[in-house]
């Protein structure tokens, strides 16, 4: 919602309402300053003076009505017209018929221009197109005559104001479309974060309980298939809707250090404020006997957020490891600290995955690799890739690059 409103505050709407009030103010010294220039050719000066006393203070008081879509009501809309379409109608009482016919303005001159467009910007094509025919039809009757020059000023207005009106409809429409979709994104992201949180905790909690249940018979069976049903329901709202589930840990084949979460935690863990985490302590909750760390000397600095979902990821790897490779499966961490990215590779000693594996099981709705390790990635801005030669083990490599993990 957070980036919903910024996008409605960078509306293509409020430079428009901005330009309309410069506009109307400009417009009204200018009909003025013409008055003034020729007052002496006026007949019956006395009316345009009455007529400019009324729309000066009126453009000057109502200027915050045209400061934005919700001042701008239809009550003032219809006003401001009449004070249009009556300096109009005024004119030939005002000034001398030869004036007119050679082409003379009107009292309020261009100044009728701004309440078209604020018809425009407020209600699109369809009010411009009905403020600007009002003001065509007023221009034709104090001309007294449909003359070249009058109608190609009114045709003129008419197309300009419609044009306008249709551009903000259009750009109203984009900005509802692209609200929409960073809602959209936004609630995608959350569902994939939940879905990581329950791969990590939840649903291979439910596994193992199934696993060992099935070892062990007896009644400890049936806790196992109750879990295996509960793991397919999950699993099903994983790739579907999501509710928020409490993370739980895996087994015992994840390091005491480990969280929930897949990031190692205590207080060798990264920290969750400003600045930035060195990744090793995070790493080093990893090593064990079967899994070896290998790590620059110096720290290797990261953004928190990163260097978390990194080891996180990491985590994810290695749980792929102990579940499919075998408790006997060795596997090697390599941390690789570039100038302008951290590499980590996880590699391991098992079987291998076979060739369209992980396509099926993501099918099946199992995302350890989909969401646990490479959403992880791609949300701080990095990658994961991921080789398999069935026989040879499995080697994933997370790259994060520095700049757009450090801004995220």
């Amino acid at each position: 919602m957070a980036e919903r409103g910024k996008v409605m505050r960078m509306s293509v709407e409020q430079p428009l309402w901005r330009a309309l009030t410069a506009y109307r103010v400009l417009t009204m010294v200018y009909a003025v300053g013409l008055f003034v220039a020729q007052h002496d050719a006026f007949p019956r000066p006395e009316v345009a003076v009455a007529y400019y006393a009324v729309l000066v203070p009126w453009t000057l008081a109502t200027l915050p009505k045209v400061a934005n879509a919700a001042s701008c009501t239809r009550w003032f809309l219809a006003v401001d017209l009449s004070v249009a379409l009556t300096g109009i109608l005024l004119t030939p009482v005002a000034d001398a018929h030869d004036r007119i016919v050679a082409g003379g303005p009107t009292l309020p001159s261009i100044w009728t221009a701004g309440s078209v467009l604020a018809f425009a910007i407020k209600g699109g094509w369809r009010w411009a197109a009905f403020a600007s025919a009002l003001v065509g039809v007023a221009n034709l009757v104090q001309r007294g005559a449909a003359s070249q020059d009058t109608v190609h000023n009114v045709l003129l207005v008419w197309v300009a104001a419609i044009a306008i009106g249709y551009v903000v409809e259009v750009a109203r429409a984009s900005e509802r479309t692209l609200a929409r979709a960073l809602e959209i994104e936004a609630a995608t992201r959350e569902r994939e974060r939940l879905a990581r949180d329950i791969h990590d905790s939840v649903l291979q909690v439910l596994a193992m309980v199934q696993r060992r249940g099935t070892a062990i018979g007896g009644e400890a069976a049936e806790l196992g298939r109750m879990a295996g049903e509960q793991e397919v329901a999950l699993r099903t709202l994983v790739t579907g809707g999501l509710a928020p589930a409490s993370p739980a840990p895996e087994d015992a084949s994840r390091p005491p250090a480990a969280r929930a979460d897949g990031a190692p935690g205590g207080a060798d863990g990264a920290s969750g404020g400003a600045g930035e985490a060195d990744l090793r302590p995070l790493l080093a909750a990893y090593a064990t006997a079967r899994v070896t760390l290998s790590e620059p000397g110096a720290p290797v600095l990261l953004a928190p957020v990163a260097a978390r979902e990194l080891a996180a990821a990491v985590g994810a790897a290695l749980d792929n490891v102990h579940r499919h490779a075998g408790d006997g499966a060795r596997a090697w961490i390599l941390v690789e600290d570039e100038p302008d990215e951290v590499i980590v590779t996880v590699r391991d000693d098992g079987p291998g995955i076979p060739e369209g594996r992980l396509a099926q099981a993501e099918g099946e709705g199992r995302l350890g690799v989909a969401l646990s390790i490479r959403g992880r990635l791609r949300d701080i801005g990095g990658t994961a890739e991921l080789v398999s030669v069935p026989g040879q083990g499995t080697e994933v490599e997370l790259k994060v690059p520095r700049g757009k993990a450090e801004q995220r």
